[in-house]
């Protein structure tokens, strides 16, 4: 029998801290924005993280891409350490492994035409000639359904749902092995998420791409993924199959977020799990579970411990009390 193939990517105990400044630039605190992440995301996956503002999604996005420094942990790209222990990340690496930005428009230079900004990262990861350059340029505007003449265009000329073809077709000229999706719809009109979303899709399936899909809207991550992470104040406290973590969320945040989601006609999935407060300040976290300030299940012994991810139902949550 064929041994299992190794995950592409693998997070293990991944932490990202920030300094909380004070009086005379003095640090006061710490906040922890990714605490002690672990996952392992297998080739061809899509894998959806979801969580409130401001609970570390984006933060663990940017942190597995390089763009920020872990504090602790590392990032192993095909058993390869590409993050953490001070490992240099090389261009060839970056190249493997790309970010696409929630404002497209904002990673495009205003003052250089589509064409450049195109061509800017074959000159910085390769040797190829102009003429090959262009050719490459042409066919990848082509796979994510922009005109040619486009090019010629910047920015500021294109819609907002052309400007995120544009990033993708950045990235893609690199033939990326991961990416990370950061809020990839946030801003479009419904008719043009579809669409964004059905070329995601297809290129994945022509590329064979892996993605990290950071989004707070539930319905395009029950649609495009796989797995789901749900993650609170830096931590992940509930990952599991896309259908058993909307069918059968096992953790009280999980249900909460669900029964948040507006929704007309059926049942509602957690009708006694409305989440309510504000969550506690991620500079001073309060002992034991983290979430048991806003849970409507905690009990004495939630403050005393920090559940840990294991397996409830066809999920794995970290609560004391799950189901």
């Amino acid at each position: 029998m064929a041994e299992p193939e190794p995950p592409i990517l693998e997070i293990r105990d991944l932490s990202k801290e920030f300094p909380v400044l004070g009086a005379f630039g003095r640090v006061k605190a710490r906040l922890k924005a990714v605490d002690g992440v672990s996952f392992a995301l297998p080739r061809g996956e899509v894998l959806g993280l979801v969580g409130e503002s401001g609970c570390g999604k984006s933060t663990l996005g940017k942190t597995i891409m390089g763009i920020h420094e872990p504090s602790a942990g590392e990032v192993l790209f095909q058993g390869r350490r590409i993050a953490g222990g001070g490992v240099q990340r090389d261009n060839a690496m970056r190249a493997r492994v790309q970010y696409a930005y929630q404002d497209p428009g904002a990673s495009l230079d205003p003052r250089w035409k589509l064409r450049d900004s195109l061509h800017e990262p074959l000159i910085v990861h390769t040797d190829w000639s102009r003429e090959k350059r262009n050719a490459h340029v042409r066919e990848i505007v082509r796979l994510v359904g922009l005109p040619e003449t486009h090019l010629d265009l910047y920015p500021h000329e294109i819609s907002g749902g052309q400007q995120r073809r544009v990033g993708l077709a950045r990235i893609l000229t690199l033939r990326p092995e991961v990416v990370v999706l950061d809020e990839p719809t946030s801003g479009l009109d419904v008719s043009v998420q579809a669409t964004v979303l059905t070329l995601f899709r297809d290129l994945q399936r022509q590329f064979g791409l892996t993605y990290i899909l950071v989004s707070h809207d539930l319905a395009v991550v029950q649609t495009m993924c796989d797995r789901v992470a749900v993650m609170y104040l830096g931590r992940i406290v509930e990952i599991g199959p896309t259908a058993e973590i909307f069918a059968r969320p096992q953790h009280p945040y999980t249900r909460s977020l669900l029964a948040a989601t507006p929704r007309i006609g059926g049942p509602r999935i957690a009708r006694d799990f409305a989440l309510g407060g504000e969550p506690p300040d991620p500079a001073n976290l309060p002992s034991g579970c983290r979430f048991r300030t806003r849970c409507p299940k905690a009990q004495p012994g939630c403050a005393t411990a920090e559940p840990t991810l294991a397996t409830a139902g066809g999920t794995r949550a970290a609560c004391f009390h799950p189901g």
